[in-house]
């Protein structure tokens, strides 16, 4: 087991840490995902053999979110579209 710690944008409120534990949980391999409005943070446990970080990031993304990766700072700038904003 892996733990990824991935510092998410957007999330204003409870519906949208929902979204993005929902969104996690779906890809086969993540055996835990604890969502943290107020720090703006996931922490997922996952088998490395059934995933990568990249498809957790995508995941994320595709719930409306953003994920601050240091490698590509362009996505903090796009990420504050969220459920709510």
């Amino acid at each position: 087991m892996h733990t990824e710690h991935l510092t998410v944008t957007g999330m204003t409120c409870g519906g949208c840490t929902s979204k993005v534990t929902k969104a996690l949980t779906a890809i086969a391999g993540v055996s835990d995902v604890k969502v943290l409005l107020a720090e703006g943070a996931a922490v997922v446990q996952y088998d490395e053999r059934a995933t990568a970080p990249e498809q957790l990031k995508a995941a994320i993304e595709g719930a409306g979110y953003g994920v601050i990766d240091a490698a590509n700072v362009p996505q903090q700038r796009q990420a504050n579209r969220g459920c709510c904003g």
